[in-house]
């Protein structure tokens, strides 16, 4: 072994614990009115995290540790999301490698209680075109499809051009392509690289206003809820983990809007309870509600035993064509 190759070992072994950073991030999410919402800290800009420490049992515990004393609201039901460990996130200044380990959580209305340390947040204000219930969304049309063609067009070599082109083509669906909702992060990203959020600008300048009306976060906290509603919009199809976000008993339309608000598109309402059905993910619990405005409906519970019956089971989506 050359001196080099032993220099670069002894440099890595070098390395002390502290000079690795690791935070503990959290997404957490409940539906409020038809509205999938996100807890936050600060102002509205922040999800709460807090650095994992060696007294913290597990990596889960430090999580739910911060969550709870940042917030006051326990976690239930909590997967990992995804560890951010890109080079460009070493702290400035110092030779420490910054390491984000995020997780996705999910909870009822019932218990999504406010603080005064904290809120709860459409992410549609985070994320205004990826609301597509009531068809694309405003912001989509009038600034984003504009300007990401400005900004494809204006790559300095032909290649690059067509490349851009073509991505941002398929992650938004122009050119009469399908919309994919589960492509969250790739459009954020297209977004980000293009500089039409404020994230983008702030290296160069703290002053520089987001270019696409929408609410921007604290480093790269926007990119973890993108990450987290990617993540979700995909696992609802082939888990049951929408019930997490019910209460104990609900309406068929109830989970219906539930699925809606989570995929930003309305699905069609009898192809859906067919496929409820079909699956027998609910079972009756006897009682009606009068809630609804009109007839009594039918109140339903999530049947538990569906998840040791099959290991492929979800809501699924049977999205209405107009």
């Amino acid at each position: 072994m050359d001196k080099q190759a032993k220099g670069t070992r002894k440099d890595r072994a070098a390395v002390k614990a502290d000079e690795v950073k690791v935070d503990l991030i959290a997404f957490v999410v409940a539906v409020n009115d038809n509205e999938p919402c996100v807890l936050t800290i600060g102002q509205a800009d922040t999800l709460p995290s807090g650095p994992f420490a060696l007294e913290h049992r597990s990596l889960q515990s430090g999580l739910r540790g911060w969550v709870e004393q940042q917030t006051g609201h326990p976690l239930g039901y909590i997967e990992q999301l995804y560890t951010f460990a890109d080079r460009d996130r070493i702290g400035s200044g110092r030779r420490q490698r910054a390491i984000s380990i995020s997780y996705l959580a999910l909870t009822r209305k019932e218990q999504a209680a406010s603080s005064p340390n904290c809120g709860w947040r459409s992410w549609y204000e985070y994320f205004p075109w990826e609301d597509h219930r009531s068809g694309t969304a405003p912001v989509e049309l009038d600034v984003l499809r504009p300007r990401l063609i400005e900004w494809a067009d204006g790559a300095g070599d032909a290649a690059t051009r067509r490349e851009r082109r073509q991505r941002t083509a398929t992650a938004f669906g122009f050119d009469g392509r399908h919309w994919n909702e589960e492509l969250t992060l790739q459009r954020y990203e297209l977004i980000y690289e293009a500089g039409l959020v404020q994230e983008a600008g702030s290296a160069r300048d703290a002053t520089r206003p987001s270019l696409v009306p929408s609410k921007s976060m604290v480093a790269d906290h926007r990119r973890i809820v993108a990450t987290g509603i990617a993540r979700l919009r995909s696992k609802i199809k082939y888990r049951p983990v929408v019930f997490e976000l019910m209460p104990q008993s609900f309406t068929l339309l109830q989970l219906q809007r539930t699925v809606e608000a989570l995929a930003g598109r309305l699905i069609n309402k009898p192809n859906f309870r067919r496929l409820i059905e079909q699956q027998e993910l609910v079972e009756e619990t006897g009682e009606t509600s009068v809630d609804t405005g009109g007839r009594p409906a039918r109140l339903y519970r999530f049947r538990h035993a569906v998840l040791d019956e099959t290991p492929i089971v979800g809501t699924k989506l049977p999205v209405a064509r107009g």
